[in-house]
């Protein structure tokens, strides 16, 4: 099918999704009474009853779940053109790490009480941002910044803050705190409120803005230096741009939703495979596969196994994974 047809099929079937995972919980709402409480919600009326459960409560955490898949598949593409790699993600480059060391370091340092609220989101962005930066000095020389020393640098300091925090979570000596960050470091969306959304969302939609103009760009690079550089861009200085947005979309993300693996792997191959390599079909095809698995994986984590709640990046692995091996296997055996 033609890249229009797919992308508008998939957002078709995500809004039907978004309005059944509103619906769904400890208590059953039918989709017609959560579009009365949205277009409440919208309209700014106090919401009391079940249209508080519904707005306060389950459209955050859908959004959230739209919002952490898209960014998560967007980056995991941007990753893939910078080191010319289809099985390379954020964790690549060190980000997911870092966001991990600053989340663990404020539950271990401040104390599970402390750390609600904004606090742990902003110390898994800092420490984001800190290992993009450090990736990028150490990965930068005269010639400037190279796709193999991106993963060779991305790699190594993101197994340096793997073991530090490692090292915070031992030297923690409490069981709760262990928890909370072991819960975390599987990501979760359960802390979802308009308060948390309305922070990462402006960023990841600047992000997204940035990346259509460097569209062009993207289809360069993933072409190779030589012939990108050929075609007259700066191989170097476009990777540097291109680093920098993908840090700030993981960095967001990952800031309020834990660490959730395997989304920015396999749903820009995915995307791939359905609409071809050229980034205007590429990305938005991506975010909205990206959407459509996070909400799916968040609606399982949260009613498989009612009133216990499972750890969200168990379950994207479970979806994503066989979807993946599956989708390649016809892939390959249709080439």
């Amino acid at each position: 099918m033609p890249a229009p047809v797919i992308a508008l099929t998939l957002l078709v079937v995500l809004v039907a999704v978004a309005v059944l995972a509103v619906g769904v919980g400890a208590a059953s709402i039918p989709p017609g009474r959560v579009l009365h409480a949205v277009w409440d919600g919208i309209r700014g009326q106090e919401s009391t009853g079940t249209n508080f459960i519904i707005w306060q409560l389950r459209v955050p955490r859908v959004l959230e779940a739209v919002l952490v898949g898209a960014g998560l598949a967007v980056a995991g593409a941007l990753v893939q053109v910078l080191v010319h790699n289809p099985i390379a993600d954020p964790f690549t480059l060190g980000l997911s790490s870092g966001a991990s060391l600053g989340a663990v370091a404020v539950i271990t340092t401040l104390g599970i009480g402390v750390a609600g609220g904004l606090v742990l989101p902003l110390g898994a962005f800092v420490g984001a941002a800190a290992a993009g930066v450090t990736v990028f000095v150490f990965a930068t020389s005269l010639a400037g910044v190279s796709a193999s020393r991106l993963v060779m640098v991305g790699i190594a300091i993101g197994h340096l803050l793997s073991g530090i925090t490692s090292f915070l979570i031992l030297r923690a000596g409490s069981g709760e705190a262990t928890q909370q960050v072991m819960y975390w470091l599987l990501g979760s969306l359960s802390g979802a409120n308009w308060q948390l959304l309305g922070i990462a969302t402006p960023p990841v939609l600047v992000a997204f803005a940035v990346v259509l103009v460097l569209l062009r760009r993207l289809d360069l690079l993933s072409l190779g230096d030589a012939t990108a550089a050929a075609l007259g861009i700066h191989p170097g200085r476009s990777r540097i741009g291109v680093f920098a947005v993908a840090a700030v979309i993981t960095g967001s993300v990952v800031a309020i939703s834990g660490t959730i693996g395997f989304v920015g792997l396999v749903v820009p191959n995915l995307a791939r495979i359905l609409v071809g390599g050229l980034h205007r079909r590429l990305l938005p095809v991506s975010a909205l596969l990206g959407a459509l698995l996070m909400l799916l994986a968040d609606t399982g984590a949260r009613t498989l196994l009612a009133p216990t709640e499972l750890p969200v990046g168990i379950i994207t692995a479970l979806l994503g994974v066989p979807v993946f091996v599956a989708v390649l296997r016809r892939s390959g055996a249709r080439g």
